[in-house]
């Protein structure tokens, strides 16, 4: 089984940052992809951001140019860093991290959710 744990959400005023992170653990032989997603009241989630092992990027194009995504391997966490933040930011944030398993099994996993409010 695999354990994401997210942190870092909560209220920020409009042009504020907040970076987020989600540490994975368990019992995997490592982790592919890692990435971000959203979800705001009436919405679907969508992308936010994904990151490769090798560090290569994705971003929504509504997120590009105001947030980061980066991951330390050694301690299986991916961050995200938000800067400028919008009130239409406003979500609950998601991790989704890809383990393989020692079987050679790909496995996606959910993070419980963590959530941003963009208010003044």
């Amino acid at each position: 089984q695999v354990q994401l744990v997210e942190s870092g959400g909560g209220l920020v005023q409009p042009g504020g940052s907040l970076r987020l992170s989600c540490a994975a653990s368990g019992n995997f032989f490592s982790i592919n992809a890692m990435g971000w997603y959203r979800q705001a009241p009436g919405k679907e989630r969508e992308l936010v951001a994904t990151i490769t092992r090798g560090s290569s990027t994705n971003f929504a194009d509504s997120m590009k140019g105001r947030f980061t995504i980066s991951r330390d391997n050694a301690k299986n966490t991916v961050y995200l860093q938000m800067n400028s933040l919008k009130p239409e930011d406003t979500a609950v944030y998601y991790c989704n991290v890809e383990v393989v398993q020692y079987s050679g099994r790909y496995v996606k996993y959910w993070g419980q959710g963590t959530q941003v409010n963009v208010s003044s």
